[in-house]
């Protein structure tokens, strides 16, 4: 039997951090009868841009099925579109609306907010320092 507490454990406290944060934002995007993943996506392609379904999931962190579920309901409440690429054809490109860029306006302040109470929390040193070693673990970790 191991003689350690789980956190004690790295991976640990990240998960653990992660889930508050991500319960946090939930309550923030609730209110407006979305989830964390589709504020996610809303950001993404706010640029207007388009962005093929496979850029948009590496971006987003979901997997194409669970991407593909999050962009149908986004679809269905009017806040992105599907389009075809105007040079291939065979590929999809997710633009977000007009209704997508509103609600997103109203989500932005709330969500801007809890990255500032973090921030607060933690300290603008603490939390600089924590994002650039996230960043390097991050980098160092990725397929090699």
């Amino acid at each position: 039997m191991p003689d350690t507490d789980l956190s004690s454990y790295l991976a640990w406290l990240i998960a653990s951090a992660h889930r508050q944060m991500k319960l946090s934002l939930a309550q923030l995007t609730a209110e407006e009868g979305v989830n964390e993943e589709h504020w996610r996506i809303l950001h993404a392609v706010s640029d207007e841009a388009g962005h093929s379904m496979s850029e948009l999931a590496a971006q987003v962190l979901l997997n194409l099925p669970a991407l593909t579920k999050n962009v149908d309901k986004l679809v269905s409440r009017g806040l992105v579109l599907r389009s075809a690429d105007d040079y291939d054809s065979r590929k999809v490109l997710i633009f977000i609306t007009d209704r997508g860029i509103k609600l997103l306006a109203r989500l932005q302040p709330g969500v801007d907010a809890h990255h500032a109470a973090i921030e607060e929390a933690l300290g603008p040193r603490n939390a600089k320092q924590l994002k650039r070693l996230l960043e390097r673990f991050i980098e160092e970790s990725g397929p090699r």
